[in-house]
This record gives C-alpha cells, sequence and structure tokens, in this order.
C-alpha cells in the first residue's frame, strides 16, 4: 500500500506527459488499422503504449507492464507476478478517431489480483482522476483539486445510468420496478466510470466486451468513494486469474443502493 502512495506521484507525472504526446496526435491525422478482434487501433495507441512501458519499467524496474496493445502474454506466464502495471493507452480510440474529446489514458497498479493505484488522465477534457486503495479518490482539473466523495445516499426511482451507444434497451428490461433509467451516453470506459465517481450517474452498465485494462484504474477509484463494480451475476471482477483477459458485462455502480433490489440480469 504504501509502494502504491509513494508510486502515485510519479505516475501522474508519466500520464500527464503521455497525455501531451496524445494531444499532439489529436492535432493531425492518424493512421488506423483493425485489429484481430475487430476494434480499431491508431498509431497514437501503438506509440503511446510504447511510452507508457518504457516509462513504468524505468520507474519500478522489478514489475512488468500489461498493456492493451501488448497483451498476448499466457497466464503460465503471467500467473508469476505478484504486482504488475496494467495500462490502456488510449481508452477510447473509437473517440478518439471520431474527435469527441471523450477519451483517456488509463494506469493501474495491480496487486495479489486486486487494483492498488488507479489513474485516468482525460488530456483534451482537462480532467484526471486518481485513487490509491486506503487514502480516498480525487479529480484534478484546470480549477483545482477535490476529493472525490459517495455523493448520492438516499436514492429515488429514476436512476442515472452511462452507456454506450446500443445498451439501452437490454438495460431497460433488466431495470426492477418501480426504477426508471436516465440514459447518459457519454465517451470510454474510464471516463463514464468518472460520472460515477464524481455523483453525475449513479452507475455505468457495460452489455459488451472489455479488457481488464478497461475497468482496473476504475475500480481503484470507485471503490475509494463507496461504489463497486460487479458482474451481471453480482460478483466481483477478477485480474489475471485466467486466460482470457477480457472481462464480462458489468455493473459499475455508486454508493447509496441495493443493486439487486435495482437491477435483475437473469434473461442475459
Amino acid at each position: 500500500m504504501e509502494i502504491a502512495s509513494q508510486l502515485l506521484p510519479s505516475v501522474l507525472e508519466i500520464a500527464a506527459r503521455a497525455g501531451e504526446h496524445l494531444k499532439e496526435f489529436y492535432r493531425c491525422e492518424v493512421k488506423v488499422r483493425t485489429k484481430a478482434d475487430n476494434t480499431p487501433v491508431t498509431e497514437a495507441d501503438l506509440f503511446l503504449s510504447r511510452f507508457l512501458i518504457e516509462q513504468l519499467s524505468t520507474l519500478s524496474p522489478h514489475l512488468p507492464v500489461l498493456s492493451e496493445e501488448n497483451c498476448d502474454i499466457p497466464l503460465e506466464r503471467r500467473r508469476h507476478w505478484p504486482s504488475y502495471w496494467l495500462i490502456d493507452p488510449i481508452d477510447g480510440t473509437r473517440q478518439f478517431i471520431n474527435r469527441t474529446d471523450q477519451f483517456s489514458v488509463m494506469i493501474s497498479l495491480v496487486c495479489a489480483h486486486q487494483p492498488l493505484l488507479g489513474v485516468i488522465h482525460a488530456p483534451i477534457l482537462g480532467k484526471t482522476y486518481y485513487a490509491v486503495q486506503g487514502k480516498g479518490a480525487f479529480l484534478q482539473t484546470d480549477s483545482g483539486l477535490r476529493s472525490l466523495t459517495p455523493a448520492r445516499s438516499a436514492p429515488g426511482h429514476l436512476i442515472r445510468i452511462a452507456v454506450g451507444s446500443s445498451d439501452e434497451n437490454k438495460i431497460q428490461q433488466s431495470l426492477r420496478s418501480p426504477y426508471n433509467p436516465d440514459f447518459i451516453r457519454y465517451g470510454s470506459s474510464g471516463l463514464k466510470a468518472g460520472l460515477v465517481a464524481e455523483g453525475c450517474a449513479d452507475c455505468y452498465v457495460r452489455l459488451g466486451n472489455t479488457g481488464e485494462w478497461d475497468t482496473a484504474a476504475a475500480e481503484v477509484i470507485l471503490k475509494e468513494t463507496g461504489g463497486d463494480i460487479f458482474d451481471l451475476h453480482f460478483q466481483p471482477l477478477s485480474y489475471n486469474l485466467r486466460e482470457s483477459l477480457v472481462n464480462p458485462y458489468f455493473v459499475m455502480g455508486s454508493a447509496g443502493f441495493n443493486w439487486k433490489n435495482v437491477f435483475q440480469f437473469d434473461s442475459l
């Protein structure tokens, strides 16, 4: 825990430098190709992956780095890592390509299969969410630094749900009576989690594939605000315990709700 706290200032600096590189790429056209999983990757993703791996390896030479763009590492090798860096160089590559501004750099430190440190840096939006387990969660903006605290303790029946572009119907069918949704369409996974941590959304529901790098940093931040992340069986997510690095579908929920009373996912 103390090691994570000691590393945090350096990680924030690395994330900020990565964000400056990302701004440079954002000012011009970038080359895009499609990966085997049918998701896009740009030259910016690949450059930032190399940059973050280099910087984090220099910061802590004894810790491996697992990146979305360098993740073809079998479990038999990964399972022996007691601690490692888990990164998403650009969380929201589609948003980056579509120039929505709603994308981020995500860095997390995972120890004993649990994220202990998380940083989500959105350079165009000028926002950085960060947390270390047990030390609180924070949001840095151009206006200053503020602590993120549980935002809603007495929920009504309108649930503000951060979503992607195509999940609304399935989510609405999964809501128990008398709850009703107010859907908020927003950018990358990390930034939707940020809406929950800030209290701008009550939950973020993902009914599509993501990687462990999409949730680790957000999980630390969210839990430090009293929230939680769980799969559709209301079980916690895991890290570096399976051959596949693909997450199950999940909910990131804020404090103040009994989510089992809100959602019923039996039909999914």
